[in-house]
């Protein structure tokens, strides 16, 4: 059977915790198990507490220093046993009923690598700030330049990857904070590994929802997609 490990790396999302957690239960893959692994990047919210309760059931990882979303992420790659590894934010912006597409072109062995693009296709989408849309759409510009791809949504969260392309990668990420966005997609082209895309849904956040990504993020991308494709 296929083991599919989903990686949650969570920060202060107790509203929506136990919520994604159970969407993910709910979802149905024939012939695939499922190892969830959560990363708790030093919660301060109540999130930690609500993840106590849960050890018994899920595979947590409680960090004890908050370092960033990209330090959360690699420690759940270094502890995925699966076939199949996926990323899932915590948030409730990404829907995990889109799973089987996700990991499709994977399971027929097109596909070393998946990203799910929030600009492409048919799926509903949220509409928001007309700059966050803008400057996804700058930044993938800039990798795409730099990496020799066409991809159209780098800074998604839906990234999913075979066994043998994430054991080529893992060990090589330095990014602690969004940057592991451009880092990904920079060894996802250096290592040339097939790499697809499909439409997904998304379900965006505000800033009163509890969005954390801002400007400033985008700025250092800018800077980690140079760096990660040029002096890397």
């Amino acid at each position: 059977m296929t083991t599919l490990s989903i990686i949650i790396p969570v920060y202060n999302e107790k509203n929506t915790i136990k919520r994604i957690l159970k969407l993910i239960e709910q979802v149905e893959l024939k012939d695939i198990q499922k190892e969830i692994i959560i990363v708790d990047d030093k919660s301060t919210d109540g999130t930690r507490e609500t993840l106590e309760r849960l050890r018994d059931k899920y595979a947590i990882i409680f960090k004890e220093k908050n370092e960033g979303k990209g330090a959360a992420i690699k420690q759940g790659f270094l502890r995925a046993s699966g076939d199949i590894i996926l990323i899932q934010d915590a948030d409730l912006e990404y829907n995990p009923n889109e799973y089987s597409r996700l990991i499709g072109p994977i399971l027929d062995g097109q596909a070393d690598v998946v990203y799910g693009s929030r600009f492409i296709g048919s799926e509903p989408h949220r509409v928001l700030f007309f700059w966050h849309y803008q400057g996804n759409r700058l930044l993938t510009h800039l990798s795409n330049m730099l990496s020799n791809l066409s991809l159209t949504d780098i800074e998604t969260c839906y990234k999913a990857f075979n066994r043998q392309a994430l054991d080529k990668i893992k060990d090589k990420i330095t990014s602690k904070r969004f940057g592991i966005e451009p880092e990904i997609t920079a060894l996802v082209a250096k290592n040339k590994l097939k790499i697809y895309e499909i439409g997904i849904s998304y379900y965006g956040r505000t800033y009163s929802d509890g969005k954390k990504i801002t400007w400033r993020d985008g700025l250092a991308a800018v800077y980690h997609i140079v760096k990660f494709n040029l002096f890397k």
